[in-house]
């Protein structure tokens, strides 16, 4: 089996779980899309946690990258701050489709301890960021960075489950003008 089989499954995950949380990920219907037998989906991961833990993985992993670069390519904590919530706007953009780990978030409880470990990682890999962002641009000092981070971060999130819940990104437009308004974000 090829590793464009195994990333072809994962972009598929990836696409499932977004839209339908933990339980849209159902071998069967993944090899369907993906267009292979579905014992070739359980060759690559054995069983559903192993999939969702993975796709919870590459997707943090994606997501703090893009962080990164967007960070080292602006070299404008400011900026990278007005940006940030665009990284979850884009899910919605795309058939009102959540943040995979958000999603998952509201799964907890039913989600495997590896799963919950990935997905708790990327709200960690954001705050962090989003902390080390808000103290290079000045906004809060060192000591305020990863509570004034975590506020944003579910703030955000909030307001991509709430405009998803509507079908409509003009709700999370205006969520997010109003964080900017309120002192949350920077205008």
């Amino acid at each position: 089996m090829s590793s464009n089989s195994k990333e072809a499954i994962l972009a598929a995950a990836k696409r499932a779980a977004q839209a339908h949380g933990y339980a849209g990920l159902n071998f069967r219907d993944l090899a369907d899309e993906v267009g292979i037998k579905a014992a070739s989906v359980y060759h690559h991961f054995p069983g559903k946690a192993d999939l969702a833990a993975a796709v919870a993985k590459r997707y943090w992993q994606d997501s703090a990258a893009y962080l990164e670069t967007m960070l080292a390519e602006t070299a404008d904590p400011v900026r990278c701050l007005r940006q940030y919530p665009d990284t979850f706007r884009w899910a919605l953009e795309n058939n009102n489709r959540m943040c995979l780990c958000s999603f998952m978030a509201a799964e907890h409880d039913d989600l495997p301890e590896a799963v919950q470990k990935e997905v708790q990682t990327f709200a960690d890999v954001n705050v962090a960021w989003l902390g080390k962002v808000l103290s290079a641009a000045g906004v809060v000092g060192a000591n305020e960075s990863e509570q004034r981070a975590r506020a944003i971060f579910a703030a955000i999130a909030g307001a991509q489950l709430i405009a998803r819940s509507r079908s409509d990104i003009s709700v999370y437009d205006a969520l997010i003008d109003s964080y900017r308004v309120a002192g949350l974000l920077p205008a």
